[in-house]
């Protein structure tokens, strides 16, 4: 009886349906992966030397010093939160247009051409090449990183945003459509409802990986706490290093904390 249960049982379809090809499929993916590990030369002996000086170089970390320049850590700190605050507002502000504008059943077709152009030259660079230009055109400095960060948030929340705007439940929208309203109206009373928790989540969600970036973007001249970070390193004064690590760590984490909470309060 179980037997017969069981074999009655749904299971989802695989996704290819052929079995032969399925195999085929899966051997000529794990023939790949082996012929690829293949073609890596690997120095074993370095390898293990490797290992060795790995341990030295982490062990120059300890202890962290918090107190010697205590002053470069703190303003490079005040920078990247800086950075993180306002490129985290002028980016959710100015995502929200493109995203109007990004979404297929809103916005006519040229508008919509142009809000997906920007969305995927946004998308397109990592934050770090972006950061190398604006450095060379505005210098060095928070200036950069802030301008940086806040075009990759355009590209981020804008694609997500407009996602969800397009999968909204569409009788709302028609209700709502059917009474007279403008497309102002529309967008008060049949979309924002909709939409509103998830854009807060994606907000809180944006400002942790702003926080988390600014670090790394002070590496190229960008300002911030990433700034003072390589400066640290440049003058192999690593326990100051260490330091700067742990305080980026734990903000990481409360900024983490803090926007998963926001996400599930919202959602």
């Amino acid at each position: 009886m179980d037997a017969a249960v069981a074999a009655r049982a749904w299971r989802p379809p695989p996704l290819i349906e052929a079995a032969w090809l399925r195999w085929a499929v899966y051997g000529g993916a794990l023939l790949y992966a082996v012929l690829a590990l293949g073609t890596l030369e690997v120095n074993w002996l370095r390898a293990a030397e490797g290992i060795e000086r790995g341990g030295r170089f982490l062990g120059a970390f300890f202890p962290p010093d918090f107190v010697t320049h205590w002053l470069e850590i703190e303003e490079g700190l005040l920078e990247s939160l800086t950075m993180t605050v306002t490129s985290t507002v002028f980016g959710v502000i100015l995502s929200v247009p493109v995203a109007l504008g990004a979404s297929r059943n809103l916005a006519p077709m040229p508008i919509y051409l142009f809000c997906r152009g920007l969305i995927a030259i946004s998308r397109t660079f990592q934050e770090i090449i972006i950061a190398i230009l604006f450095v060379v055109m505005f210098g060095f400095g928070p200036l950069a990183g802030m301008l940086t960060l806040a075009f990759s948030t355009i590209g981020f929340m804008g694609k997500l945003l407009a996602e969800d705007i397009e999968d909204i439940e569409r009788s709302q929208a028609e209700a709502v459509r059917a009474t007279g309203a403008s497309w102002f109206q529309l967008l008060a009373w049949g979309i924002q409802p909709q939409v509103l928790p998830r854009f807060i989540g994606l907000s809180a969600y944006r400002f942790d990986i702003n926080f988390r970036e600014s670090a790394v973007l002070g590496l190229v001249g960008a300002g911030g706490i990433g700034d003072t970070l390589n400066s640290s390193l440049d003058r192999y004064e690593f326990g100051t290093s260490a330091a700067i690590l742990l305080i980026i760590i734990a903000i990481v984490m409360v900024c983490e904390y803090t926007s998963g909470f926001i996400r599930r309060a919202v959602q």
